[in-house]
C-alpha cells in the first residue's frame, strides 16, 4: 500500500515521464548544457540515460529539480 505524499510534488511521477517531459521541451542538447551528464552528451537515448538515473542519486536529483523548475515557469 502507498501513503499519501501531500508535500511531495514528484509523487506518482515516473521517472521516464519526467526525462521524457524534459526532452520534449528542451532537447537532448539543450538538456545536455542544463545537466552536464554523459548520457545527454554523447549519443542519449531515453533507455541509456533511464539506467544511468536510477543508478545515480545526485544525477536524478539534478533532473527532478529541472523538471520542478520547469513546471514553475510554464
Amino acid at each position: 500500500m502507498s501513503k499519501e505524499q501531500p508535500n511531495n510534488p514528484l509523487h506518482g511521477i515516473k521517472l521516464a515521464d519526467i526525462l521524457e517531459y524534459l526532452v520534449d521541451k528542451y532537447g537532448w542538447d539543450v538538456l545536455g548544457t542544463k545537466i552536464d551528464i554523459r548520457c545527454f552528451n554523447i549519443d542519449p537515448s531515453m533507455k541509456s540515460s533511464l539506467k544511468f538515473l536510477r543508478k545515480t542519486p545526485w544525477a536524478r536529483d539534478k533532473v527532478e529539480q529541472l523538471y520542478l523548475q520547469s513546471l514553475e515557469k510554464g
